[in-house]
This record gives C-alpha cells, sequence and structure tokens, in this order.
C-alpha cells in the first residue's frame, strides 16, 4: 500500500496539468498519476484551440516554449450563417487582432504536441506515473481515500482528483449523479490541407445542421470541427476521401480552394454532461469527468484547464496553511469557484447552438440582423472576444494571469 497526498485518475491534458501544477508550486506534495494506457502522445493528427488564458496557464508552468513552436496563432474570426446550399457566405460578425500586444486570442495546437509537453515535464518534476493500469475500486475514509487498482495494487491519498473523461468511473463510484442532454448531433473531426492560405484565421459557419469551424494550423493547414445531425454524420463518415472533401468544400463556400483530407476521420456524439456535484468525498471532478459542454466555442479543454488552476491554487493554500487538502470544507471552495463559470459556460454554447442550428428564414433573419449590429460595437466585441480568450480577471485563478502560486 502506497500513501501519497494526491492521486490524480487521467493522463489527458487536464490530468497531467493538474499533477504538474501541483508538484511545480508545491513539491513536497506526494503526487501520482494514474492511467489506463501507456502514457504517450497521440498519433492521431487532432489539434486543440488554445485560449490565452490557458497559454498563460502553460507559461506559468513553464512549457509554454515547448509547445509554441508547432502553435499556430489565431489571428482573426469570421461568423457566417447560410443555408447548406448557398454558395455565398456572408460574414455577420468578425473578431480580429490580439487581447494584448503580442498575444492573440487563441492558439491551434496539435494534440500531440501538448501531450509530449506534459509527460516530458511531469516526468522532471517528479510525478509518480501509474501506467498503464486503472482504478477498480473506490472507497473513501474519513482522512483517507483507498483506490484499488485492477494490477492489485492499492494507493492511499488525501485527495483524489478525477480527471478520467466524460465517461468518469471514478464519477460514477463515488455515486455522483449528472444532468445530461443528448443534442441529437455528432461531431466530426479531421484534419484538411486546403489550396489557399488561411491567413490564420477561424472561420465558424453556423448552418442548418449545425455550426462547421475550420481552425487555422501550420501551412495551408486546417482543422475542422464539423456538428451535423447524428442519422447524418455516419453516412458522410463513410464516404470516401474524394466525396468528403468535395462535401467539406460545399460546406466551407470554397474559400480555402480545393480541399484534401490528411489522416483519418473521427466522429463521436455530443452531449451535455454536468455533475451535480463537483467534489464528493476526498474526491474533486475535473475536466469533462465534471462537464462536457457542446464544442461549438472550442471552449472544453480551456474549461478544464482554468478549473484545475482553481483546485491547484486552493489545495495548495490549504497544503501551506496546514489544513486538511481533501477536507470537506476545502473542496467546497472549488465548487463554489466553479459552479458558476461551468453553468454559464454550458448554457451560452447550447443556447447558441439551438439559435443558429435551423433553416427558419425569420429566425435567421433576426438572429443576423444581431450579429450585425453586434459587428458595429466595439466595446460588446472586446467583451465577447475577452471571454472567449479566457483573459483573467482578479477573480481568476493565478495561473491564468500567468503567475505563481
Amino acid at each position: 500500500m502506497q500513501r501519497r497526498d494526491v492521486i490524480v485518475v487521467g493522463g489527458g491534458p487536464v490530468g497531467m496539468t493538474q499533477a504538474l501544477a501541483l508538484r511545480r508550486f508545491a513539491p513536497s506534495l506526494d503526487v501520482a498519476l494514474i492511467e489506463q494506457r501507456p502514457l504517450a502522445p497521440p498519433k492521431d493528427l487532432r489539434a486543440t484551440a488554445i485560449s490565452a488564458g490557458v497559454s498563460s496557464v502553460f507559461r506559468a508552468l513553464g512549457i509554454w516554449e515547448a509547445m509554441e513552436g508547432e502553435a499556430e496563432p489565431v489571428a482573426a474570426m469570421k461568423i457566417t450563417d447560410s443555408g447548406g446550399a448557398d454558395i455565398f457566405r456572408p460574414v455577420y460578425l468578425g473578431f480580429e487582432g490580439e487581447v494584448a500586444p503580442g498575444k492573440p486570442f487563441a492558439h491551434m495546437i496539435p494534440n500531440g504536441v501538448i501531450a509530449a509537453a506534459l509527460i516530458e515535464a511531469i516526468g522532471e518534476a517528479g510525478v509518480k506515473i501509474i501506467a498503464p493500469d486503472s482504478v477498480a475500486a473506490f472507497a473513501p475514509h474519513k482522512d483517507r481515500t483507498a483506490l484499488t487498482l485492477k494490477s492489485g495494487a492499492v494507493e492511499e491519498a488525501l485527495l483524489v482528483v478525477a480527471a478520467d473523461g466524460g465517461r468518469s468511473a471514478l464519477r460514477e463510484m463515488a455515486g455522483i449523479a449528472t444532468d445530461e442532454y443528448d443534442y441529437r448531433q455528432s461531431g466530426i473531426v479531421a484534419t484538411i490541407a486546403h489550396e489557399l492560405p488561411h491567413a490564420g484565421t477561424a472561420w465558424e459557419h453556423f448552418l442548418p445542421s449545425g455550426p462547421f469551424a475550420s481552425l487555422p494550423l501550420r501551412g495551408n493547414r486546417s482543422s475542422l470541427v464539423w456538428t451535423e445531425r447524428s442519422e447524418d454524420a455516419e453516412r458522410l463518415k463513410a464516404l470516401d476521401a474524394e466525396a468528403l472533401a468535395r462535401q467539406i468544400e460545399a460546406r466551407m463556400g470554397s474559400h480555402l480552394g480545393k480541399v484534401s483530407l490528411e489522416g483519418g476521420v473521427q466522429v463521436f456524439p455530443l452531449r451535455r454532461v454536468i455533475a451535480s456535484s463537483m467534489t464528493g468525498p476526498r474526491l474533486a471532478l475535473a475536466g469533462d469527468a465534471a462537464h462536457v459542454i457542446h464544442p461549438l466555442a472550442g471552449q472544453g479543454l480551456n474549461l478544464g484547464i482554468t478549473g484545475i488552476a482553481a483546485l491547484a491554487e486552493i489545495t495548495i493554500a490549504a497544503f501551506r496553511n496546514g489544513e486538511d487538502i481533501g477536507a470537506p470544507s476545502v473542496l467546497a471552495r472549488y465548487e463554489s469557484w466553479r459552479r458558476f463559470p461551468v453553468m454559464r459556460m454550458a448554457a451560452v454554447t447550447g443556447g447558441l447552438n439551438r439559435l443558429f442550428s435551423n433553416d427558419n428564414a425569420p429566425l435567421r433573419a433576426l438572429r443576423d440582423f444581431g450579429l450585425g449590429v453586434v459587428d458595429r460595437l466595439p466595446p460588446v466585441k472586446n467583451f465577447m472576444i475577452g471571454e472567449a480568450a479566457g483573459l483573467a480577471r482578479a477573480s481568476s485563478p493565478a495561473l491564468t494571469r500567468g503567475e505563481a502560486i
């Protein structure tokens, strides 16, 4: 039996960032990370939009330089609203510029680059890596929690962080209920090469079946996050590469010219999943284990990283003050700090999806008028881009401001 201070379950970006933050700023904490697969960067070509606030977290943790060389700055965003067969796609709302000198509001970074930087950093920071292995039983006690692993090993900790995804086994073992909503849509994720340069511009095309986003990568390449009705998504995935590329061109309005697919295509159902509580007995939920939202704003990982920045700050402050880091009073601070931002983002993304994922002509005219009004109001635009960029306020976690804990 191993006794530790903190055990993080889940070796994705949220889990690894949580373990690294704890060790980086409280190196006397004994931190372990459990991952069910061998800990290695993914081999697929997918990329993730990292907001300015999350890049500040990575800077504070000393790993941004390892990612920056492969990060494509998002210099602008343009939003259209049209029918699926429309050739002309008028831009109703656009965001350009930087949120601070030399700081774009987001970067697109390949998932493999993020994972490789984190894997190296947690090894150097002294995080105990237990992989491949997984949790078979969760047994909280008054002064500790015991995790029995499938390998037969038993690990004990004052605090367990569940970062094991939207289908979190730990969340289920702890008996934490979820509020779920089926969007009846599926997300199609792919990487494309295209004939014309993207000029660092991200496009969000609102179409009747759902939003279609193309996000700039290095070179004449983009990452697609494409929402379709679930009954159509599998049919599209089954198309050969050439036919699917033509479908992509049609939805993009051909503004990037001829398109070709790089690598495979992934399809996943879209659901909103919000945990009824972000904490349990000596347990904190993080990332998708706590909240899964619609991907239209690209805020899933950013919301998760901001959450673990808050949890790290609370945990380290309690540790320095001599408190029990897994006590209900400490975990209540995390719940109080993060519950409202999570619910607000879930409501905003879900509401926007419902508003735009239809072909109702009067409603389209009304929403396009609203987008045009916003486009002509710089203070409103600046507020919206600040929210999307995750710009830190005085009440934000220190790491999102690029500050040490």
